[in-house]
């Protein structure tokens, strides 16, 4: 597991949604940019910062000193850590339904690549295959001159609070990632449900 931290955000946080959330999905979203395209799914346990300094006082030698003044200055700072050894799979439903967060974590956030085609363009291409054909049917929305790869994140909290950022492969810089609280409503109550007991 990494512990995930950048430099502070040179854009305010939008108006929607806790500022403390918004940068910690903006960070990852950052972070898992840095390696470039073609990335499998990554997977984050979100946890106040506060509150694991005080359930691990030696952590504060273990981060960097401005995250430590941060996490006293905003109890909602937040922690990202990176869980290793997901499975790459071919459904992400099924893996989100088989996901649970013990207690001690407060949040849970995943960046996942897709390739997106305009409503009109993706019923084109399912008239086109055969219902039975699902990899036929990727590959031409894939090859569509329409599609559009995009890189999204997602971050909740077990409060009900998330956000989003998406970022599109043509317009691949951090001031073109657009963000807020209901991009991908789909994506963030399937997260969302792996923090329910």
């Amino acid at each position: 597991m990494r512990a995930v931290s950048s430099d502070a955000l040179t854009s305010p946080p939008p108006s929607s949604g806790p500022s403390g959330l918004w940068r910690t999905v903006a960070e990852i979203e950052r972070y898992v940019a840095s390696d470039g395209w073609g990335a499998p799914l990554r997977l984050f346990a979100l946890v106040r910062t506060a509150d694991a300094l005080q359930r691990d006082p030696g952590l504060e030698w273990r981060l960097p000193s401005n995250v430590v003044d941060e996490a006293r200055a905003d109890a909602d700072h937040l922690t990202s850590v990176e869980q290793e050894g997901v499975p790459d799979v071919a459904d992400l439903d099924d893996l989100l339904a088989q996901l649970a967060w013990p207690d001690g974590v407060d949040g849970a956030a995943l960046v996942v690549e897709k390739i997106l085609v305009p409503p009109d363009a993706e019923a084109e291409v399912r008239a086109a295959t055969s219902a039975d054909d699902e990899e036929g049917r990727a590959k031409a929305l894939a090859a569509h001159p329409l599609a559009e790869d995009v890189r999204i994140a997602v971050g909740v909290l077990r409060d009900g609070r998330h956000e989003c950022a998406v970022r599109s492969r043509s317009k691949d810089s951090d001031g073109e990632v657009r963000t807020g609280a209901d991009l991908v409503p789909g994506l963030v109550s399937a997260l969302q449900a792996t923090l329910t007991d």
